[in-house]
């Protein structure tokens, strides 16, 4: 731990600003599956406009499905990035 402490003080004030800009994922709306998403929404919606077979609770029960699968894809896609600064940010400090 002395090791660890001792190289955080070692860096520069610019390193250190470029390590906390850098993140390891992309924002939501520019990832492949948040557009897949958005069409298979407007698809389904479309459908169950047009097709009598497609009912509005059921096309409303896919798009929940859809978007709760979304959810869960960002989720295990952020699951392995840490926080870029040295700590969590305090939601007392705001």
């Amino acid at each position: 731990m002395a090791a660890v402490e001792t190289e955080r003080g070692r860096t520069s004030s610019t390193s250190s600003l470029t390590r906390r800009t850098s993140e390891e994922t992309k924002p939501s709306f520019q990832t492949t599956e948040f557009w897949a998403m958005a069409v298979i929404i407007l698809a389904i919606l479309i459908a169950s406009a047009v097709s009598d077979s497609l009912g509005d609770v059921r096309a409303w029960t896919l798009v929940a499905a859809v978007a709760i699968g979304y959810m869960i894809s960002r989720g295990l896609a952020k699951s392995g990035t840490k926080y870029p600064g040295e700590a969590p940010p305090n939601q007392n400090d705001r």
